[in-house]
């Protein structure tokens, strides 16, 4: 293989923190966002995709990236949701025989910005003990002291609503229009893989813009609610929580997801905070409380939702703790249909450790229609 010279990149943290690297392929480039990273083995491409990462700078802690290419059946969304990728080691080579193009053909396609040759291992430890924060990958290596002010008009993550630039801009039908089950999806993020669990249980799914009233959701006649998964901060989702308490007032079964828990929190009246440096992985053990079982769950979230308040809430129960941190896991109402978790059932941790949390909103939805119907 013919030796090929590679620009010189760098990664500035907020806090004026440099590390250097190599732009991948010959591109020229500049992305920011918060730095954050993710300790999965694979995945990497369901990671890109996901909508949970938009506007965050994404360092991968396995040492080699790209070794499986990509496949197209293997996105959670339309496209690249990070804001670029950082890297130790970037295959531009892969073996899979059935993927459909290599790693960097994907990237580019999507127009994503990557830097490999980064001593990744230093910088995840940085990030660990001074926590998530802003940052700039670029190869304008030699503009250190213009790309610190670019840099220093970046909003931080504290305060930021995403919501509204991943939610689909219009409703949209996902499932058998004759299934039994109907469930309205709040979309402020949500994951693909989250609507094949819940269609291949026999629903109808309609998925509706992050900004829509309960009212309107209602109109379908949907049988239960559903809270996807997202990004940025839960408080600036004032129309959210305003759909999310008139969903659980009027009785019909709610479940949450990542995002969609903390939205479900704050409902309640329980306040949320960014964390240190989030979770993000798929080998996060929980404990869930009411089986007293272990499970190995997918995280993916720089905000939680508080345990104190959530503790001496009357009408909230903790079914889940985050083994590491102790950090709220899960939670359910006491006298509605209504739960959630902070992780990813659908990310097929464990792997199948957390897919019962779906036949739970179903077995909620049918006793629902059952008692209904005998009214």
């Amino acid at each position: 293989m013919k030796y090929k010279a590679r620009r010189k990149a760098l990664i500035l943290l907020a806090d004026g923190t440099v590390f250097h690297g190599k732009a991948v392929g010959d591109k020229e480039g500049t992305a920011f966002g918060e730095v954050c990273f993710n300790t999965g083995m694979t995945g990497y491409q369901e990671i890109f995709t996901d909508p949970s990462y938009f506007g965050q700078l994404m360092v991968t802690t396995n040492a080699h990236i790209g070794n499986y290419g990509a496949k197209e059946s293997e996105v959670e969304s339309d496209g690249v949701k990070i804001s670029g990728l950082i890297c130790k080691n970037f295959s531009y080579h892969y073996s899979r025989l059935d993927a459909d193009f290599s790693l960097q053909e994907f990237l580019d396609a999507h127009g994503l910005f990557a830097i490999s040759d980064v001593d990744t291992r230093a910088l995840v430890s940085y990030i660990r003990d001074n926590g998530a924060m802003n940052a700039a990958i670029s190869t304008r290596v030699d503009e250190l002291e213009a790309l610190k002010k670019e840099l220093a008009e970046i909003p931080s993550m504290k305060g930021l609503e995403l919501a509204s630039s991943v939610s689909t801009k219009t409703s949209y039908t996902e499932g058998d229009v004759d299934a039994g089950i109907r469930i309205a999806a709040l979309d402020i993020g949500i994951k693909k893989n989250i609507l094949r669990n819940l269609v291949k249980r026999g629903a109808q799914i309609k998925v509706f813009p992050h900004n829509t009233s309960f009212k309107t959701m209602e109109a379908w006649n949907p049988d239960g609610y559903f809270i996807s998964n997202g990004p940025g901060d839960p408080e600036p989702l004032k129309e959210a929580v305003a759909t999310a308490k008139e969903i659980i007032a009027c009785g019909k079964p709610l479940f949450g997801i990542c995002l969609g828990h903390q939205v479900i929190a704050l409902a309640n009246g329980v306040s949320t905070y960014k964390m240190h440096h989030g979770h993000r992985g798929i080998n996060h053990p929980v404990i869930n409380l009411l089986t007293g079982k272990g499970e190995i769950t997918s995280q993916n979230h720089g905000f939680a939702i508080n345990r104190e308040e959530t503790e001496a809430h009357p009408d909230l129960e903790i079914t889940h703790i985050h083994l590491n941190d102790k950090t709220v896991a899960g939670i359910r109402m006491k006298d509605k249909k209504v739960f959630s978790v902070q992780y990813h059932p659908e990310a097929s941790p464990g792997p199948h450790d957390a897919e019962y949390l779906f036949d739970t909103f179903f077995k909620l939805i049918e006793d629902s229609v059952s008692s209904k119907a005998t009214v």
